[in-house]
């Protein structure tokens, strides 16, 4: 893929402490990965290459607020999200309690996230962009050419890559700005995601190949 600041735009899914913090409610689960991907660290040299050229950058979040524990029917992680109560907060239109929860960013992204042009979408409530506005917004700026990274890597954003796909998005997944769970029954996410993106993503690049394709 070749990348120009006309066309492509960086997504990142869920930013957020709950999945990239060492006191995150999901560390136990994602820690182990976060540090030997440098997830972090890649992620925010990919925020600053596409601040200083020029492209923009979109942000998936994920939300629950109190109204969503009426869910009649939740599949394995998001039972888990709602008992340790991952990414939430106290109200749709109220952000009392959001700095420095689980559900805010990461501090080392607030800089490159509250700087009035990135562009925060509306949070998506399971998995994929299906229940958000991103697709509206990426089109609305004739945007074709996704780089996409960001959490959790067999979840939410392997869910927003096969959706991007789908709307006809061309993306790359950088797979070291990216990290999933380890279970002990379920298995390694990351490396069945890595799988996954290889068969179906139109490029799965390092994020030193990101940096160098965007200049």
């Amino acid at each position: 893929m070749k990348f120009q600041k006309s066309d492509s735009a960086v997504v990142f899914i869920d930013p957020q402490n709950d999945v990239l913090s060492e006191k995150g409610a999901n560390w136990q689960a994602v820690g182990a990965s976060v540090t030997e991907n440098g997830t972090v660290e890649n992620m925010a040299r990919i925020f600053e290459a596409a601040k200083a050229n020029g492209y923009e950058v979109f942000i998936s979040p994920h939300y629950f607020y109190p109204t969503d524990s009426g869910w009649k029917m939740n599949g394995p992680l998001e039972t888990d999200e709602f008992k340790t109560r991952s990414f939430a907060r106290t109200g749709a239109l109220s952000l009392a309690g959001f700095p420095n929860s689980g559900a805010d960013w990461l501090d080392r992204f607030k800089p490159y996230i509250d700087d009035g042009k990135t562009i925060v979408v509306s949070p998506h409530k399971v998995f994929g962009p299906q229940t958000n506005d991103l697709v509206l917004q990426l089109r609305k700026r004739g945007i074709g050419k996704i780089i996409l990274g960001g959490m959790l890597a067999n979840m939410c954003v392997e869910s927003h890559m096969r959706e991007l796909l789908e709307q006809g998005f061309e993306v790359a997944v950088v797979k070291d700005a990216t990290a999933g769970p380890r279970h002990p029954v379920w298995g390694d996410g990351y490396q069945a995601a890595m799988i996954n993106y290889r068969f179906l993503a139109h490029a799965v690049p390092s994020t030193q190949e990101v940096i160098d394709a965007m200049r």
